[in-house]
């Protein structure tokens, strides 16, 4: 086995474009998933006749008997010395038949881990034949199997000894689309073949030490780095950087090479978009036609991308596995993306629906912060256990961070336990499919599958006008609206001659499966042409049904038909036509179709539960008395075709029955209706049906049913006659108009009282709300009555539904906006009430408020002192006022003498304190520690966009923590009800128990995790930073514009096209899921995509508004300067003659030892030449007015649009920052005067230089502000402040440094030591203790 076979591109194309020839070589298993292996005793099977066809100069076979079937039971005739086994004698596939049902068989671990361990550089990966390649290669691990060969083969035989069974080859990037990311595309056969080679020899030498334990080479094919599902072009839905022809080329090249090496199977794994897998399985049943008779077992391993259970293309795995279920796998499973313990639910489910052996191949835990993986061999065994406790895997190994500890630790571990049975295929012969997610079609589920015919451009006149007019978008539309109307699958159609069919097809298919309203039901391709078929298969993951095969092609391409469906997992629906014409009459029906299935099942091994039978439904009351009976035909060949070809179903296209009626609705639906009732009961499975054209058959009128049954039947001569008679009454009736009945959408309001608040309240209503609580008012007995019943009674509902996730954060403040509008309404008269009291019992001092004991605890909250930000904090207070909190809102900027003055004012139950940026930190941890002198008793809740548990439990809780009050970290505001009803409820002391043991491990983690990091010194980084070359890269041009440019006058509306919309739905806590994550997707999310587009909808209709008043208006000032570096820092001088320095921009440097020792330890400080000639700029922008405007929505008691405006403020300034710096690039500084790039690719940062703002991960100081602020002259320029802590004020507000050098890019500092803060605090002329206080959250110590 030495060097591998001179390597020639194969001449015959083996991707699907050739599969559609003619001579395509169809050659598949004919026997059945569950057919069991022959007994010894057995009479030979009858000879077959096996048909042979010429291939590129070959004579192949049109079908090929398998060896065993792909799940057999245990059969010693195939390794008679088991368990030894002799390669090139035994059946690989019968011994591991019997080994996985003997015991858990043992996969092998990580290899990418196992090579970060050895540290290999740019030189390890090149060696010496790559040595003078053109772009770097450092990353690209499949190539190591010929550059660094003992490195491989020492892992594979460190994995071996600690018990592997079974190893991957180091292949997992082994196709042409992965490497040609280093240009490599020409060595994937060697690559792969060599991988395979090295593994090969790494198992024999082990087995050849213990013969009774024979090792097993599995060929590994990863996803490649494309996704033929997902576009990625966020603007082109139907945009795709692969197609499946491609892949199925890449996977072929690949599956040939590791078969050549020495693998005993393939493993095709990593599986995020189910449609590459499918192409991957395609391009193997390509190979196995070449190498027939040999059998090759196939594994297929998927990957749920988080804790929703679904592949990145957004299936779940009962999708995945009946997708890829056609190519009768070895075995299936799961691995990557996450670990054991969180992979748990998600196995069980595969494992009880899979019909062949069970893997799973778990990461070592979640990866950590830095990513790597932190559980150590006994952790992966012990969470790996319950695998082997439920029984639910045959094989199980590691992936990501595992190594070969783990593996021995996991072996030892499952050692005993039994592994899981194997259940072999469903023997009831379901039809099962799959779009996002799976649907089994059986009489026992539902009585009839509604397929949804609205997007054929034959069934609507709608969707063809959209589909020939290119409106793609809308024709999505259309799609939606027939699965919310019950379809369960939908029919696509595009054929007219007008039209190219395949290239619209192809459009409609990627644009339809990136909609998951849409794809989450299984696709009906239909065409009347099998090219377009074909194409709409290469694009949709899913488990389709084809429309359709018929005998009418002749008998040859029929066959060729089904092995290429069977071949591609289609079902298909199969028209009872042939050679001669359309079966009309009940005999004609059952002949063809009998036919067709004969040559489907016992010719060509389609699977007979994936047949559909259309009989034709034909049009009836024509007039011509021969056409009177063909719903009577349809209905009983129906049930003869159902006994006479077991496991087929039954389909049809109902709308044809009643086209004599078009134009006459409620004739046509009534025939659909009868029609159907009596077709389902005879077997009819399913049919191509609107959905909005059916009446229920029993609410049918009993004159018209009676008509449409007596022609429906064929039950009297005159039954057309009178049906039509009946036609033309109701086309009469619906020009005089009389059918249609305006339904009230205002039911509502003819609602009791009490029932009409909660309705308002829970649908956020606030028109009627003052009449409402009038009229409620005058029926009790005391204003409060009104709050404390059918307002609190709809709050209450309003807290259910939002904290089981059924309302959402825009939601719930509306109605809260409804809630305050109410209670404001009834405060007069409740202070009328009390006062009366009081005078009646001779009291003339104030008491407490009615209202303190409705209350179900009280919440004092205030942002900390220097901070202005409140978003976050008004809407935790909103979240908890809707839940029966009283809350305290003390506002921004809030010193802390001032929030204990109030905490011992009014006594609340709980506190909290919010903050955005890094110095509230400090100021939170001072709070807490004054808290604490103070003997204050309350719990403390942290909160805001900066803080973390982590700083909350090793900076905040030691200050003032204790089991009487926690300090404790809150993510959002969803959270906050949580925490308050469990700090408030009878079990306080088990949850403060639980979170206090849980922020001690944090602490203990962290002080571990500071031990073992490593700090570089600062004087060795400084000369490793990041080193340009600026007379090769020399600086940008000087700017047109130096000195100060005041930019206030520029209107809201030019900055609306720069605004980003992503942070906006973050603000109010709106997340889609993949694939709808971000805007404008997020309005497709199944759960919250109706109310972010309400909301977006809200704040358009605002903004608008807010554009035509002028109530917010924008302010900001440029500055662009001669600047030089100067050491560590960055000098800025007045004028161009760089002889008055006019500030120092003091800069830090990152310390952390980095993985690569040549990786550059960055500062801004590097992106700036100190040759004399190069700029920098700055900006400082601020929305102004959106104070005032909160607060006169807050006035009128209107939480929703006061945080709507704060929201807007943000964006808009935000806007203004990004529209400012592109004016800096294309004109006040002109070095990229020709830019011109879409708003998305501005948002990626897609130009030259960067905008880095103080402290922010870049230059985390804040007092670099102080520099910019003086620079800038802000204040008296653009009205801009700095509080006592350095948040800029308004606090919608954006300040940058600009450096414009391309080189130049973002990167965190990070932590850095001691030695560089007291470099640092005397560059800056400052105290180290003042510095130490500024840069707290990034000091790698503790403080004195």
């Amino acid at each position: 086995r030495g060097a591998p076979p001179e390597r020639a591109r194969n001449p015959r194309t083996v991707g699907v474009a050739a599969a559609r020839t003619a001579q395509q070589s169809q050659l598949d298993e004919v026997s059945d998933m569950a057919t069991p292996a022959a007994p010894a005793d057995a009479a030979a099977p009858p000879a077959v006749d096996y048909e042979t066809i010429e291939v590129d100069g070959r004579q192949v076979p049109l079908n090929r008997p398998i060896d065993f079937p792909p799940w057999a039971p245990k059969d010693d005739a195939g390794c008679p010395d088991y368990p030894r086994f002799v390669r090139g004698r035994d059946s690989v596939r019968a011994y591991w038949t019997r080994q996985f049902q003997e015991r858990i068989v043992m996969y092998d671990g990580a290899m990418g881990t196992m090579i970060q361990k050895y540290k290999l550089e740019e030189e390890d990966y090149r060696g010496e034949r790559f040595a003078d390649w053109a772009s770097p290669v450092k990353g690209n691990n499949d190539l190591l199997s010929l550059t660094r060969p003992d490195v491989i083969k020492e892992i594979h035989t460190k994995y071996l000894v600690a018990g592997s069974d079974l190893i991957g080859t180091n292949t997992f990037s082994g196709t042409t689309i992965a490497m040609a990311d280093y240009n490599m595309e020409e060595l994937v056969y060697e690559i792969n073949y060599e991988s395979a080679r090295l593994a090969r020899e790494a198992c024999d030498e082990v087995t050849a030490a213990n013969p009774d334990k024979p090792r097993f080479v599995l060929g590994a094919m990863g996803p490649t780095n494309r996704t033929a599902s997902i576009s990625p072009d966020v603007e082109d839905p139907s945009c795709r950087n692969c197609d499946f022809d491609e892949l199925v080329k890449a996977y072929y090249d690949q599956a040939k090479a590791l078969m050549d090496g020495g693998s005993d199977a393939l493993m095709v794994e990593t599986i995020f978009d189910t449609l590459n897998a499918k192409a991957a399985l395609f391009a193997i049943d390509n190979y196995l036609d070449e190498i027939y008779p040999r059998d090759v077992p196939v594994f297929v391993s998927g990957t749920l991308v988080d804790q929703s259970g679904r592949t990145l293309s957004g299936q779940t795995n009962e999708a995945f596995y009946v997708s890829i279920r056609h190519a009768k796998p070895f075995c299936v499973g799961l691995n990557c993306a996450l670990g054991a313990d969180q992979m748990k639910p998600f196995l069980r489910r595969l494992s009880n629906v899979a019909e062949c052996f069970v893997h799973v191949y778990a990461n070592a835990g979640l990866p950590n912060a830095m990513g790597g993986y932190d559980d150590t061999p006994e952790d992966m065994a012990r969470e790996n256990l319950i695998f082997a406790n439920e029984r639910l895997i045959n094989m199980i190994g590691g992936c990501c961070g595992s190594t070969p500890p783990h593996i021995a630790a996991i072996a030892e571990a499952v050692a005993s336990h039994e592994p899981r049975v194997l259940k072999g295929k469903n023997d009831k012969m379901e039809l099962w499919l799959s779009g996002l997610e799976d649907l089994v079609v059986s009489k026992e589920r539902f009585q009839f599958m509604n397929i949804g015919e609205r997007c054929n451009l034959a069934g609507s006149a709608k969707f063809k006008r959209l589909i020939m007019g290119g409106d793609y978008g809308s024709a999505m539309d259309v799609a939606k609206a027939q699965v919310e109307d019950g379809a369960m699958t939908i029919d696509i159609n595009v054929d007219d001659g007008m039209l190219d069919g395949l290239a619209a097809m192809q459009k409609f298919c990627k644009i339809a499966v990136t909609e998951p309203e849409i794809a989450k039901v299984p696709f009906v391709i239909d065409s009347s042409k099998f090219e377009i078929v074909e194409a709409g298969l290469q694009w949709v993951q899913g488990k389709c049904i084809v429309n359709s095969i018929s005998l009418k092609v002749g008998e040859a391409l029929f066959k060729q038909h089904v092995r290429l469906l069977k071949k591609y997992g289609a079902a298909t629906v199969v028209m009872a036509f042939d050679e001669e014409g359309q079966a009309a009459t009940e005999e004609e029906k059952v002949r063809i179709c009998k036919r067709s299935y004969d040559i489907m099942v016992h010719e060509c091994g389609f699977p007979p539960e994936d047949i559909v039978f259309d009989p034709n439904i034909l049009t009836i009351a024509t007039g011509l008395a021969e056409h009177n009976n063909y719903a009577v035909d349809f209905i009983n060949a129906t049930r003869r075709i159902k006994e006479e070809c077991p496991g087929a179903r039954i389909s049809g296209g109902v709308s044809n029955l009643s086209f004599g009626f078009r134009g006459v609705n409620a004739v046509r639906e009534a025939m659909h209706s009868v029609f159907l009732y009596h077709a389902v009961q005879a077997g009819m499975d399913m049919g191509i049906v609107n959905a909005g054209m059916m009446q229920i058959y029993d609410q049918i009128p009993e004159d018209l049913r009676e008509l449409v049954e007596d022609s429906v039947l064929n039950r009297r001569e005159d039954a057309t006659e009178r049906l039509l008679d009946r036609a033309q009454i109701e086309r009469e009736k619906k020009a005089s108009g009389g059918a249609a009945v305006q339904k009230d959408k205002a039911a509502w309001r003819e609602k009791p009282v009490a029932e009409r608040l909660a309705h308002a309240l829970i649908k956020g209503i606030s028109e009627f709300i003052n009449e409402d609580v009038e009229e409620m008012r005058q029926a009790v007995d005391r204003p409060l009555q009104v709050i404390e019943g059918p307002l609190m009674d709809g709050m209450n509902i309003v807290g259910d539904l939002f904290g089981s996730g059924k309302m959402f954060l825009p939601q719930v403040i509306k109605s809260a906006r409804v809630m305050k509008k109410a209670v404001a309404y009834l405060l007069p008269f409740m202070e009328e009430e009390k006062m009366a009291r009081l005078e009646a019992e001779g009291v003339d001092t104030a008491d407490a408020s009615v209202l303190e004991n409705m209350y179900a605890g009280t919440f004092l909250i205030a942002t900390v002192k220097g901070d202005v930000h409140d978003i976050g904090k008004n809407i935790v207070a909103v979240v908890l006022g809707c839940n029966n909190y009283k809350v305290i809102d003390m506002g921004v900027m809030v010193p802390c003498e001032d929030i204990i003055a109030k905490i011992k004012e009014t006594k609340p139950d709980v506190v909290g304190l919010s903050g955005l940026i890094t110095p509230s930190l400090d100021e939170m941890v001072f709070v807490a520690k004054e808290m604490g002198k103070a003997g204050l008793k309350q719990p403390l809740l942290i909160g805001g966009a900066t803080t973390s548990k982590e700083h909350t439990a090793v900076k905040v809780a030691p200050q003032y923590s204790d089991e009487v009050h926690p300090v404790i970290h809150v993510l959002d505001a969803s959270r906050s009800v949580t925490v308050m009803n469990a700090l408030l409820g009878e079990d306080k002391t088990d949850y403060v128990e639980e979170i206090m043991d849980e922020y001690e491990e944090l602490r203990e983690e962290h002080y571990a995790t500071r031990e073992e990091r490593v700090y570089v010194p600062f004087e060795e980084v400084k000369n490793k930073g990041c080193t340009i070359d600026f007379e090769a890269f020399p600086p940008a041009p000087a700017p047109k514009n130096i000195g100060i440019t005041v930019v206030n006058d520029t209107p809201l509306a030019d900055v609306v096209p720069f605004i980003d919309w992503n942070p906006f739905f973050a603000t109010w806590e709106l997340r889609g899921r993949y694939p709808n994550r971000g805007y404008p997707r997020i309005f497709n999310d199944e759960t919250v995509g109706g109310e972010a587009r309400e909301l977006f909808d809200n704040a358009q209709k605002l903004l608008s508004e807010i554009i035509a008043a002028g109530t917010l208006s924008l302010s900001g000032v440029v500055g662009l300067f001669p600047a030089t570096r100067d050491g560590e820092d960055i000098l800025v001088y007045e004028d161009s003659n760089r002889t008055e320095v006019k500030a120092r921009f003091c800069q830090l440097r990152q310390q952390a030892e980095k993985e690569n020792r040549d990786d550059p330890y960055l500062s801004q400080a590097d992106f700036i030449s100190a040759n004399g000639d190069d700029h920098i700029g700055m900006f400082a922008v601020a929305c102004m007015g959106a104070e005032a405007l909160a607060a006169s929505f807050e006035a009128d008691n209107d939480d929703y649009n006061k945080i709507m405006v704060q929201a807007l403020a943000d964006r808009l300034v935000e806007a203004f920052a990004e529209k400012v710096h592109a004016d800096i690039r294309k004109d006040y500084w002109g070095y990229a005067a020709e830019e011109d790039i879409s708003h998305e690719d501005l948002l990626k940062v897609k130009y030259d230089g960067i905008r880095p703002a103080p402290g922010y991960p870049t230059q985390p100081d804040h007092t670099e502000k102080r520099t910019m602020w003086d620079v800038l002259d802000a204040e008296a320029n653009a009205g801009m402040k700095l509080s006592e802590h350095l948040s800029m004020i308004p606090a919608s507000s954006v300040s940058a440094l600009v450096f414009a050098h391309p080189k130049s890019q973002y990167f965190a500092v990070g932590k850095i030591g001691k030695d560089q803060v007291t470099d640092y605090a005397e560059r800056k002329g400052q105290t180290v203790e003042d510095t130490e206080k500024w840069l707290s959250p990034i000091l790698n110590y503790d403080r004195d």
